[in-house]
C-alpha cells in the first residue's frame, strides 16, 4: 500500500502537469526497481515484473508504465492484429500507459482527445460532433466514455461516421445485468453514484442493451468475454468484456 500513500501524497504538493511529465521518470527510478522479477509481464511496457501493484478498488498497477488490467487487455488486443494496419487511430481519454507507447510508433498517425483535463490529449473534441471528415480512422479507441455522455447515440453515429470502412472501433464501459439503466431527472453527484456507480455517469450500460444500441447507429458489433485465472501472468482482469465495432 506504499505506492498509494506515495502517490496520494504527490497529488497535494504537486500540479497535474507537472505530475504527467515527471511520471515515467519517478517510475523508472523509484518504483519499477523494487518489482522487477520473471513471474508477470506487462502486455504494454513489456516489463518483467515479480509482482503488479494491488489498488484498492482491486485492480492492479504495472509499476513501470502505470497500466491497469484494461489497458493491458486493450494493448494485447491491439497489437494482436490491429496496429499493423491502422494508419490513422483516434483514442479519447486514453490511458497515460497506452498513450505513450502509440505515441512512440512510427508510421501511424495517432490523435488523442480529452474535454475534462485529465488524461494527456492533443485536441479537445467533442464525441457528439467530432471534428473530422468522415471515414479519418482506421482504429477508434473508445474506453470508458459513453456512459458519461447525455447523447450517447449521437456519440455513436459520429463514431460510425468517421471510422473508414474496414475499420475497428473497441468499446468498453461499466456493465450491469438486465437492461440499460438511465434517467435524465437524475442530474446530482450524489444521485449519480448511487444510480451509477459513479458522480459523473449518466447510465448503466448491460451488455446486450449496449450492443443493440451500437447496432442502432450501423455498426456490426462482436462482444469480447474474457476469463483469467487469478494468478495469470499479464494481469488482466478476471472477467472482462470488450466491444469491437466494424464498419463494412
Amino acid at each position: 500500500m506504499m505506492y498509494n500513500f506515495l502517490k496520494k501524497a504527490l497529488k497535494t504538493v504537486v500540479n497535474k502537469k507537472f505530475l504527467f511529465w515527471s511520471e515515467p521518470f519517478l517510475r523508472r527510478t523509484f518504483i519499477h526497481p523494487v518489482y522487477i522479477g520473471k513471474k508477470h509481464q506487462c502486455t504494454v511496457c513489456n516489463a518483467g515484473l515479480r509482482k503488479f501493484i494491488p489498488l484498492p478498488n482491486g485492480d492492479t498497477l504495472c509499476p513501470k508504465c502505470g497500466s491497469i488490467s484494461r489497458d493491458r487487455r486493450l494493448m494485447t488486443l491491439l497489437k494482436s492484429k490491429h496496429l499493423e494496419r491502422a494508419n490513422h487511430i483516434l483514442d479519447f481519454s486514453p490511458s497515460r500507459s497506452v498513450h505513450r507507447q502509440l505515441k512512440k510508433r512510427k508510421g501511424n498517425q495517432y490523435i488523442t482527445t480529452d474535454l475534462s483535463g485529465d488524461f494527456l490529449s492533443d485536441k479537445n473534441i467533442d464525441i457528439t460532433n467530432i471534428d473530422s471528415v468522415s471515414e479519418s480512422y482506421d482504429l477508434i479507441i473508445c474506453y470508458h466514455i459513453l456512459e458519461h455522455v447525455k447523447e450517447d447515440q449521437q456519440a455513436m453515429q459520429e463514431l460510425y461516421r468517421v471510422l473508414r470502412k474496414n475499420g475497428t472501433c473497441f468499446v468498453q464501459t461499466p456493465f450491469k445485468s438486465g437492461e440499460i439503466y438511465e434517467d435524465s431527472t437524475i442530474t446530482s453527484e450524489a444521485e449519480r453514484l448511487k444510480a451509477f456507480g459513479q458522480e459523473d455517469h449518466v447510465r448503466i450500460y448491460s451488455v446486450n442493451g449496449l450492443k443493440s444500441r451500437i447496432e442502432t447507429a450501423g455498426f456490426k458489433v462482436k462482444v469480447l468475454q474474457f476469463a483469467e485465472k487469478e494468478n495469470n501472468r499479464h494481469g488482466f482482469a478476471a472477467e472482462e468484456t470488450i466491444l469491437e465495432l466494424t464498419k463494412s
